[in-house]
């Protein structure tokens, strides 16, 4: 595959420095797709931009929603407590399908580990466009990206430490017990699991 025809979407997530200082060894300048959806935690944002200098990421993309879209459909934004699927469709579905037109293959940090809807997770996923989406952690663990992580002593996200095992958006996004399903606190409450961009 042509170089610049595939590209990384990252979350900036609990677990995301992994798989980018994987990317980072083989280019630092590998396009990676941030959904900055407006509602993230300061945290993570802050997260994203220490990760970026301490692995030299120089390909880091911030995929914003169409603003006339925001001012529509959600301009108080609030869509979130009463329609959580359109306020993902408009914040992060239809600015990433906008966002990885150019790509042959995107490749996401999603694991089997992480919730029992991604127990059968393949590594790489053709898409009805024939494109693919590649999994390359989809066979890790908890446990071995733990010890990836500190192998490599990477910085953690500020908020694994207060319990949140999973991060998303900050209205949509809560601690999670010990041995909870990770992603228990994602849409807590609702038979929503998934924003949309890997439905």
């Amino acid at each position: 595959m042509p170089r610049g025809r595939i590209g990384l979407v990252s979350s900036f997530g609990t677990e995301s420095a992994v798989l980018l200082a994987m990317a980072a060894e083989i280019d630092p300048s590998v396009p990676v797709l941030f959904l900055e959806t407006g509602q993230h935690f300061p945290e993570t944002l802050a997260y994203r931009d220490r990760l970026i200098a301490h692995l030299g990421l120089t390909g880091v993309r911030d995929i914003h929603p169409d603003p006339a879209q925001i001012a529509a459909r959600d301009p108080q934004g609030q869509l979130w407590a009463f329609d959580p699927d359109a306020c993902c469709a408009l914040r992060k579905v239809e600015p990433l399908d906008e966002a990885i037109i150019p790509f042959d293959a995107w490749i996401t940090g999603r694991k089997r580990s992480q919730a029992a809807t991604r127990a059968h997770l393949p590594v790489i996923e053709p898409q009805a466009d024939g494109r693919f989406k590649i999994n390359p952690l989809a066979r890790w663990n908890a446990a071995e990206l733990d010890a990836e992580m500190t192998r490599r002593a990477l910085p953690r996200h500020p908020l694994a430490a207060l319990g949140y095992r999973s991060i998303g958006c900050a209205p949509c996004t809560q601690p999670v017990a010990e041995g909870a399903d990770p992603r228990a606190g994602r849409w807590a409450g609702l038979a929503k699991t998934e924003c949309g961009i890997h439905v």
